[in-house]
């Protein structure tokens, strides 16, 4: 029996209400469940929860405790006379009188009572009145546990989120509360929640995508607000609600509006993109009309806003100008498709002139505010969707790129020290607390990682080479790669870092080529790139063994060798193991490409890709014949390294292989690769080119037209 004894009259509400202090003073008394119980009817009956104060409240809990509600809502049985519920429906509402204590709404007792509340709501089959009652009272106490701090988690991990969209796609009684809720939980926790209620939630997305593409009144434009919240961060292109999606905020978008009834349409349409590109968009002319619409729509309103340089204007827009710049990275993408375009050539054309506008608005922003507002998340934003740009278009605004190049630079470095700064600081605290430090090891304000495919292109031409040169963006590269291979290698077991970090280290060795080729004397200079040197050295052996990232090695291996043509004199690669280890590495990575096969008759030998290489090749293959190139530029550079590639075996190997196969199944580009190893070889080694000519050297260069490996071959 949950009772106190010294229940003394408060100031307050009890005081002016004699029927419930008499009220609390029986339940005080109560000696049995009868009399507690018929107390808790008047106590029910002279106040409800919200007719009285906190204080009266906290006393009638003082009174009755948790142990006779619990007893409530599990009894099976009802009084005479009365309904089937009517002790649940007594304990629910006490705690409902309860819960509007925040102490009492997170006490233990009442989150354990979650999956009671959870099944009201689902499952209490509405009609009369008790039973939409206890339907309000659990609703009552969902919210006031979601109120408190660890409310949202408790509800998400006791299974309210299925529980609240089972209510509302049923339509039921009380319906509205549960959507209030579900808003609430998914502003607060929308990764758990689709993580544990992926079904139900798409359930209710449904439901909504139908009624907002009925709605011909404002419910239309609420729900447009409020929709961005049910979009999960996926979607399927075949998924049921994209239609009707489509369909509404097409007669949105096609109708005069104003601008508080077209921004949030640009919102979902952005949210849409995200979790699906332009796959939500229906094809065929309507499609594509809609599609170049909504991305002049986006375009228009950047450049509106940031050429005015309103900076108030612009902090009060920040979430639309996100919005927008969502949708012109998905117009960049669709404009950039060879195939299954929703766009026409022509409307392509008209599209790319439209972002070409509205990126100069983007650059002048960056320009003028830039360096005033650094720490600005939209700052951020801004250089990552002109990094998107960048990516695929450097041919126009070209002055306007080289003139915000030293800005560019310049904020990428602060933000990679910020996460160097911010990155130690955890790693000490962790250390210090004596635990390991898992951090994440994609960082979400890295600016480098979103200008890398740019930067790729810039360093390929002289003028953006030049200045990010003098900005000192080689060096910045070097540092950001050194300090991303060691996240690599130290989370090479999780998916986000083989499809983000290693993207970003594979773009770096594409920037580190352009400079090796354009910018020479740059490497031979900056005392990084010897350090990077060691670092590839010593990682390419390891990398070669993990086919599953073949496209890294590939860039790894061809970096490394295009590098030691120009630091051969390093001493780093004067025969030290890592350096040997290295070119082992290399060989084996150049040797295992090319394979010989039979043919299904059985008849005909012929060369092809190495399975293990087959599905990387097309990323690879320039990287491969590069790699060839260089290895033979590095054969007559270090005198070690014939002797290597004998006892590596691969000479033999290569031998074998265009002996045994039909010269005509080798494409013209592979033969002469291989010719130049096998002539480099044949000049700096005698025992290399004894063997060529045991291997009938002369009678394979003929057969295969390799004129200089024969020229070679006949002066000796």
């Amino acid at each position: 029996m949950a009772s106190n004894s010294g229940i003394v009259p408060d100031d307050g509400e009890s005081s002016k209400n004699p029927t419930l202090e008499r009220c609390l003073n029986v339940l005080r008394d109560a000696s049995n469940d009868s009399e507690q119980f018929a107390a808790l009817l008047l106590v029910t009956k002279a106040a409800k929860a919200g007719e009285i104060n906190s204080k009266t409240r906290r006393r009638i809990f003082d009174a009755v405790g948790f142990t006779f509600p619990n007893r409530l809502l599990t009894s099976k049985d009802a009084p005479e006379g009365c309904t089937q519920h009517t002790f649940q429906a007594l304990g629910l509402t006490l705690l409902a009188c309860f819960c509007t204590d925040p102490d009492l709404a997170r006490h233990p007792q009442v989150l354990n009572k979650i999956p009671v509340f959870n099944d009201v709501i689902s499952t209490c089959k509405p009609g009369d009145a008790s039973c939409n009652a206890m339907i309000d009272d659990a609703y009552q106490c969902l919210r006031a546990i979601m109120a408190t701090p660890k409310g949202p988690r408790e509800l998400v991990n006791r299974g309210t989120v299925p529980a609240l969209c089972r209510a509302y796609v049923k339509h039921g009684y009380g319906f509205d509360q549960a959507f209030k809720l579900l808003v609430g939980l998914l502003i607060a926790a929308e990764a758990k929640c689709w993580q544990r209620a992926t079904v139900d939630l798409m359930g209710v997305l449904n439901v909504l995508s139908l009624e907002f593409q009925k709605a011909e009144d404002m419910t239309k434009f609420q729900l447009c607000e409020v929709l961005p919240r049910f979009i999960p961060p996926l979607l399927s292109p075949n998924t049921e609600c994209l239609l009707p999606l489509y369909r509404g905020l097409a007669s949105i978008l096609t109708s005069k509006l104003s601008t508080s009834q077209r921004d949030p349409a640009l919102k979902l349409a952005a949210c849409l993109s995200q979790a699906c590109g332009s796959e939500w968009i229906q094809g065929g002319g309507a499609g594509s009309k809609f599609f170049a619409l909504l991305s002049n729509l986006a375009c228009v309103e950047v450049r509106l806003t940031l050429e005015e340089l309103d900076l108030a204007e612009v902090d009060k827009k920040q979430e639309l100008m996100a919005a927008c710049y969502v949708l012109m990275e998905t117009a960049i993408m669709e404009c950039t498709k060879e195939k299954g375009s929703l766009l026409l050539e022509t409307q392509k054309v008209q599209l790319v002139g439209i972002l070409e506008e509205a990126f100069g608005a983007v650059i002048h922003y960056l320009r003028q505010v830039g360096r005033k507002k650094l720490d600005d998340p939209f700052i951020f934003a801004s250089v990552r969707i002109l990094g998107a740009w960048l990516a695929e278009e450097t041919s126009s605004l070209k002055q306007e790129i080289c003139d915000l190049l030293p800005f560019l630079i310049y904020y990428a470095k602060m933000r990679f020290e910020e996460e160097k700064r911010v990155r130690s600081s955890l790693q000490q605290e962790a250390e210090q607390a004596g635990q390991s430090s898992i951090q994440p090891p994609v960082w979400q304000g890295d600016a480098i990682r979103f200008l890398l495919p740019g930067l790729s292109h810039l360093t390929a031409e002289d003028r953006p080479r030049g200045i990010l040169i003098s900005e000192g963006a080689p060096v910045l590269l070097c540092q950001y790669f050194l300090y991303r291979w060691e996240i690599f290698v130290s989370n090479t077991d999780t998916l986000t870092t083989s499809t983000t970090v290693e993207t970003s280290l594979q773009t770096c060795c594409e920037i580190f080529l352009n400079l090796v080729v354009t910018a020479p004397d740059l490497i031979s200079r900056e005392d990084c790139f010897a350090t990077l040197m060691d670092t590839l050295l010593k990682s390419l052996p390891s990398l070669l063994p993990q086919r599953e990232h073949l496209g890294l090695t590939a860039n790894v291996a061809t970096l490394g060798l295009m590098m030691s043509k120009r630091l051969f004199a390093y001493p780093g690669l004067q025969g030290t193991p890592e350096s040997e280890g290295f070119f082992d590495a290399a060989i084996r990575f150049l040797a295992e490409a090319h394979v010989a096969q039979t043919d299904l008759d059985g008849e005909k030998v012929t060369m092809s890709v190495s399975p293990t290489y087959k599905a990387a090749w097309p990323a690879i293959r320039e990287l491969w014949f590069l790699g060839m190139q260089a290895f033979a530029s590095c054969v007559p550079l270090f005198l070690w390294l014939p002797q290597d590639v004998l006892r590596s075996g691969w000479l033999q190997e290569l031998l074998a292989l265009l002996g045994r196969v039909a010269p005509s199944s080798v494409d013209l580009e592979v033969v002469r690769a291989f010719q130049g190893i096998l002539v480099e070889l044949a000049r700096a080694s005698q025992p290399c080119l004894e063997m060529i000519q045991q291997h009938r050297g002369l009678e394979m260069a003929s057969l295969y037209g390799m004129a200089a490996l024969e020229q070679c071959l006949s002066e000796q």
